[in-house]
Protein backbone atom coordinates (compact mmCIF):
# COMPACT_ATOMS: atom_id res chain seq x y z
CA UNK A 1 0.00 0.00 0.00
CA UNK A 2 1.30 3.45 -0.49
CA UNK A 3 1.26 6.34 2.13
CA UNK A 4 -1.74 8.24 2.12
CA UNK A 5 -3.57 10.55 5.27
CA UNK A 6 -7.02 10.97 5.17
CA UNK A 7 -10.52 11.11 7.20
CA UNK A 8 -13.78 9.08 6.93
CA UNK A 9 -16.09 8.98 5.34
CA UNK A 10 -18.66 7.28 7.15
CA UNK A 11 -20.53 10.24 8.09
CA UNK A 12 -24.11 11.07 7.43
CA UNK A 13 -23.21 13.51 4.63
CA UNK A 14 -26.69 14.21 3.10
CA UNK A 15 -28.34 15.55 6.42
CA UNK A 16 -25.77 18.70 6.45
CA UNK A 17 -26.52 22.13 5.01
CA UNK A 18 -25.15 23.21 2.04
CA UNK A 19 -21.74 25.33 2.59
CA UNK A 20 -22.52 28.42 -0.15
CA UNK A 21 -18.77 29.64 0.28
CA UNK A 22 -17.27 26.40 -1.16
CA UNK A 23 -16.97 26.05 -4.82
CA UNK A 24 -16.49 22.94 -6.53
CA UNK A 25 -15.99 21.70 -10.15
CA UNK A 26 -16.91 18.63 -11.67
CA UNK A 27 -17.48 17.19 -15.39
CA UNK A 28 -15.35 14.62 -17.43
CA UNK A 29 -11.55 14.30 -18.26
CA UNK A 30 -10.22 17.09 -20.77
CA UNK A 31 -13.70 19.59 -19.44
CA UNK A 32 -11.13 22.06 -18.44
CA UNK A 33 -12.31 21.67 -14.56
CA UNK A 34 -8.40 22.30 -13.57
CA UNK A 35 -7.75 25.58 -15.38
CA UNK A 36 -10.91 27.57 -14.85
CA UNK A 37 -11.30 26.49 -11.22
CA UNK A 38 -7.75 27.74 -10.76
CA UNK A 39 -8.70 31.09 -12.75
CA UNK A 40 -11.87 31.41 -11.06
CA UNK A 41 -9.78 31.02 -7.13
CA UNK A 42 -7.51 33.66 -8.54
CA UNK A 43 -10.15 36.15 -9.22
CA UNK A 44 -11.94 35.22 -5.84
CA UNK A 45 -8.98 35.27 -3.91
CA UNK A 46 -9.45 31.90 -2.58
CA UNK A 47 -7.68 28.98 -2.62
CA UNK A 48 -7.57 26.15 -5.14
CA UNK A 49 -7.40 22.66 -4.77
CA UNK A 50 -7.20 19.77 -7.69
CA UNK A 51 -8.16 16.29 -6.26
CA UNK A 52 -6.09 14.02 -8.37
CA UNK A 53 -2.89 16.67 -7.73
CA UNK A 54 -3.47 16.06 -4.25
CA UNK A 55 -3.33 12.52 -4.22
CA UNK A 56 -0.62 12.55 -6.06
CA UNK A 57 1.49 14.93 -4.23
CA UNK A 58 0.52 12.76 -0.90
CA UNK A 59 1.46 9.45 -2.55
CA UNK A 60 4.18 10.83 -4.18
CA UNK A 61 3.53 9.10 -7.01
CA UNK A 62 1.55 9.68 -10.48
CA UNK A 63 -2.55 8.34 -10.58
CA UNK A 64 -1.59 6.15 -13.21
CA UNK A 65 0.99 4.16 -10.70
CA UNK A 66 -1.62 3.83 -8.61
CA UNK A 67 -3.97 2.08 -10.84
CA UNK A 68 -1.12 -0.21 -11.77
CA UNK A 69 -0.31 -1.05 -7.79
CA UNK A 70 -4.16 -0.74 -6.57
CA UNK A 71 -6.31 -1.17 -9.05
CA UNK A 72 -9.14 1.71 -9.74
CA UNK A 73 -10.68 0.21 -6.74
CA UNK A 74 -8.09 1.38 -4.72
CA UNK A 75 -7.75 4.82 -6.55
CA UNK A 76 -11.28 5.20 -5.84
CA UNK A 77 -10.81 4.93 -1.62
CA UNK A 78 -8.05 7.57 -1.65
CA UNK A 79 -10.43 9.92 -3.83
CA UNK A 80 -13.05 9.55 -1.19
CA UNK A 81 -10.67 10.23 1.79
CA UNK A 82 -9.21 13.28 0.31
CA UNK A 83 -12.39 14.77 -1.70
CA UNK A 84 -14.28 14.00 2.37
CA UNK A 85 -11.34 15.72 3.85
CA UNK A 86 -10.95 18.91 1.36
CA UNK A 87 -14.69 19.25 1.34
CA UNK A 88 -14.61 19.89 4.73
CA UNK A 89 -12.42 23.26 4.61
CA UNK A 90 -14.57 26.78 4.02
CA UNK A 91 -13.98 29.10 1.26
CA UNK A 92 -12.35 27.33 -1.30
CA UNK A 93 -12.54 26.69 -4.96
CA UNK A 94 -12.11 22.64 -5.88
CA UNK A 95 -11.72 20.47 -8.82
CA UNK A 96 -12.88 17.06 -8.76
CA UNK A 97 -10.89 14.06 -10.79
CA UNK A 98 -13.76 12.67 -13.61
CA UNK A 99 -14.88 9.40 -11.96
CA UNK A 100 -15.30 11.13 -8.52
CA UNK A 101 -18.93 11.57 -8.91
CA UNK A 102 -19.16 7.39 -9.29
CA UNK A 103 -19.24 6.77 -5.58
CA UNK A 104 -22.68 7.48 -4.00
CA UNK A 105 -20.93 9.48 -0.60
CA UNK A 106 -18.70 11.65 -2.75
CA UNK A 107 -21.81 12.83 -5.10
CA UNK A 108 -23.48 13.44 -1.37
CA UNK A 109 -21.42 15.56 0.36
CA UNK A 110 -19.75 17.54 -2.78
CA UNK A 111 -23.51 18.65 -3.01
CA UNK A 112 -23.97 18.91 0.70
CA UNK A 113 -20.97 20.97 1.32
CA UNK A 114 -20.43 23.61 -1.31
CA UNK A 115 -21.84 25.16 -5.08
CA UNK A 116 -21.18 22.45 -7.82
CA UNK A 117 -20.75 23.48 -11.23
CA UNK A 118 -20.87 20.71 -14.05
CA UNK A 119 -18.32 21.60 -17.09
CA UNK A 120 -20.19 19.97 -19.79
CA UNK A 121 -18.15 19.19 -22.42
CA UNK A 122 -19.03 17.20 -25.71
CA UNK A 123 -17.79 14.01 -26.40
CA UNK A 124 -16.16 14.66 -29.72
CA UNK A 125 -14.39 17.89 -27.98
CA UNK A 126 -13.44 15.50 -24.85
CA UNK A 127 -11.78 12.61 -27.56
CA UNK A 128 -10.22 15.92 -29.13
CA UNK A 129 -8.61 16.61 -25.62
CA UNK A 130 -7.88 13.40 -23.83
CA UNK A 131 -6.92 11.41 -27.39
CA UNK A 132 -3.05 11.57 -26.89
CA UNK A 133 -2.49 11.79 -23.40
CA UNK A 134 -1.13 8.71 -21.98
CA UNK A 135 -1.81 9.71 -18.56
CA UNK A 136 -5.38 8.86 -18.45
CA UNK A 137 -5.62 4.84 -17.20
CA UNK A 138 -8.99 4.62 -17.94
CA UNK A 139 -8.25 5.21 -21.44
CA UNK A 140 -5.27 2.84 -22.22
CA UNK A 141 -7.26 0.21 -23.74
CA UNK A 142 -7.19 -1.39 -27.20
CA UNK A 143 -10.46 1.01 -28.01
CA UNK A 144 -10.00 4.25 -26.02
CA UNK A 145 -12.92 5.98 -27.87
CA UNK A 146 -15.39 3.09 -27.11
CA UNK A 147 -14.29 3.32 -23.77
CA UNK A 148 -14.22 7.18 -23.59
CA UNK A 149 -17.75 6.62 -24.49
CA UNK A 150 -19.03 4.32 -22.11
CA UNK A 151 -17.58 6.19 -19.46
CA UNK A 152 -18.99 9.41 -20.66
CA UNK A 153 -22.52 7.41 -20.80
CA UNK A 154 -22.18 6.71 -17.20
CA UNK A 155 -20.82 9.75 -15.70
CA UNK A 156 -22.99 12.59 -17.74
CA UNK A 157 -26.24 11.32 -15.18
CA UNK A 158 -24.19 11.32 -12.16
CA UNK A 159 -22.68 15.13 -12.65
CA UNK A 160 -26.01 16.53 -13.87
CA UNK A 161 -27.85 14.65 -10.75
CA UNK A 162 -25.39 16.94 -8.44
CA UNK A 163 -25.03 20.06 -10.06
CA UNK A 164 -26.49 22.94 -9.21
CA UNK A 165 -25.56 24.57 -12.15
CA UNK A 166 -24.50 23.08 -15.57
CA UNK A 167 -22.32 25.30 -18.02
CA UNK A 168 -20.78 24.44 -21.48
CA UNK A 169 -16.73 23.51 -20.50
CA UNK A 170 -15.51 25.00 -24.06
CA UNK A 171 -15.65 28.32 -26.60
CA UNK A 172 -14.40 31.48 -25.59
CA UNK A 173 -11.45 32.74 -23.31
CA UNK A 174 -10.58 31.36 -20.09
CA UNK A 175 -11.64 35.06 -18.99
CA UNK A 176 -14.80 34.39 -20.14
CA UNK A 177 -15.91 31.59 -18.65
CA UNK A 178 -14.22 32.46 -15.51
CA UNK A 179 -17.01 35.69 -16.23
CA UNK A 180 -19.61 33.31 -17.15
CA UNK A 181 -19.12 31.32 -13.86
CA UNK A 182 -19.15 34.25 -11.39
CA UNK A 183 -22.18 35.41 -13.01
CA UNK A 184 -24.19 32.52 -12.94
CA UNK A 185 -23.03 32.29 -8.80
CA UNK A 186 -23.66 35.30 -8.17
CA UNK A 187 -20.19 36.37 -7.17
CA UNK A 188 -19.29 39.17 -10.21
CA UNK A 189 -18.14 41.90 -8.66
CA UNK A 190 -20.06 44.88 -8.95
CA UNK A 191 -19.93 46.50 -11.84
CA UNK A 192 -17.79 49.99 -11.15
CA UNK A 193 -19.67 52.00 -14.08
CA UNK A 194 -22.97 50.71 -14.24
CA UNK A 195 -24.46 51.72 -17.63
CA UNK A 196 -27.42 54.43 -17.21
Amino acid sequence: MLPFGGTSVQRAILDQQTSGDNLFFIGFMGAGKTTIGRAVAHELGRPFFDTDHEIETRCGVRIATIFELEGEEGFRQRESRVLDELTQRSGIVLATGGGAVLRPENRAMLRARGQVVYLDASLPEIWRRTRRNRNRPLLQTDNPRARLEALFCERDPLYREIAHIVMPAHGGSIAQAVANVLARLDLAPPDPFPHA
